[in-house]
């Protein structure tokens, strides 16, 4: 899946967030998109998902040769974010079950060892809702990391994870990442650090 930005630029009311950004996102590569809090990094996913549309520009969602539309293009995306809802009224078993009604789990996993891989094995059966925000980051990683789809886009991926936390995330992403479009937005370094390019959204700010 490649993703191919031509001039894009996305402003609210009067103000432009960022202008002018021509790229290329090649499958099987991964992206830091940098810049401070309020910079405009998580618009600019949300932009690339197709969330929100931008105010100028054109993005183009290519398989091989063939050109995709936005909605084909979003069955092929997975996203974990710290502002992202999960059903708390699910118990975890439930929610994987139910993501994964929709998205194709790895080759070699199940529920019960994503579980594992979680180390909830206790927390299996429990609602959501009574969760400590670390253990809804790492569901979250993990329903992102471990579905089979060629593009995976982290927003602040460490957000309420503890150094052990910030370990299994580091591991996470060495096993389950490495062929897919990975696309991270970020301002700590341990979330990005083996990325392969950056970009840096104050570049493409107009003041």
């Amino acid at each position: 899946m490649d993703i191919i930005l031509e001039n894009i630029g996305r402003r609210f009311n009067r103000e432009w967030i960022f202008r002018s950004i021509n790229y290329h996102f090649l499958p099987g590569n991964s992206y830091a998109i940098l810049g401070p809090n309020g910079s405009g990094k998580s618009t600019l996913l949300q932009v690339l998902i197709g969330s929100l549309t931008a105010s100028e520009g054109k993005i183009r969602y290519l398989v091989g040769q063939r050109e995709v539309d936005v909605d084909t293009f979003f069955s092929s995306v997975v996203l974990a974010a710290p502002y992202q809802e999960l059903i708390e009224e699910f118990t975890l078993r439930e929610l994987i079950d139910f993501h994964f009604s929709f998205k194709q789990i790895e080759d070699g996993l199940t529920p019960q060892l994503l579980i594992e891989l979680l180390e909830l094995e206790r927390a299996a059966d429990k609602e959501l809702r009574y969760f400590s925000s670390g253990m809804k980051q790492r569901t979250k990683l993990a329903l992102a990391c471990c579905a089979q789809t060629p593009t995976l886009f982290l927003d602040e991926p460490t957000s309420n994870l503890d150094t052990q936390g910030i370990t299994w995330y580091l591991n996470l992403i060495e096993r389950f990442a490495k062929n897919k479009l990975l696309i991270i937005c970020s301002n700590q370094e341990h979330e990005y650090e083996f990325c392969q390019h950056q970009i840096h959204i104050e570049r493409y700010k107009t003041y």
